[in-house]
């Protein structure tokens, strides 16, 4: 046994319906397309949305609001996050290596650091925005405030 030998299952393989070749093929006359419709027309291709006259699903549901491509979206973490990070990793400064490292950001994202809870731990914090809270509360404690 080898490749020269090798052939398909017997009645695996058939031969292709020849449409459209006259009444004696048994397939001419309508070609299998059926009768009459934009279906059976040569060039006929259906849009892409197409619901057979019916109102499309795009066009019936309404339509509201807009994406603002100017936005810049932050990952926001918290002061009692940080402040776990300083004590759990015996941190005097953090930046957004730190804060992806421990998995608090990712690579590309913003950092914004925001007020919720307590900091106690005097920290170097650099990040790309603080809240006004966040920034008063860092302070507070004797640490610095550095913005990218």
């Amino acid at each position: 046994m080898d490749l020269s030998n090798l052939k398909p299952a017997k009645g695996s393989v058939r031969r292709k319906k020849r449409i459209g070749r006259g009444e004696g093929s048994g397939a001419g006359d309508t070609a299998t397309r059926g009768h009459k419709g934009a279906k059976s027309r040569s060039g006929y291709s259906k849009k892409a949305g197409f619901e057979g006259g019916q109102m499309p699903l795009g066009r019936r549901v309404p339509k509201y609001g807009f994406k603002n491509r100017n936005r810049v979206e932050y990952r926001g973490v918290n002061l009692d996050v940080l402040q776990k990070l300083a004590e759990n990793k015996g941190l005097d400064t953090v930046n957004p290596d730190v804060l992806i490292s421990n998995g608090l950001a990712s690579k590309n994202d913003l950092v914004k650091v925001l007020g919720r809870g307590k900091l106690t731990a005097k920290l170097n914090i650099t990040a790309h925005a603080f809240s006004a809270t966040a920034a008063k509360a860092i302070e507070d404690t004797g640490g610095t405030v550095n913005r990218i």
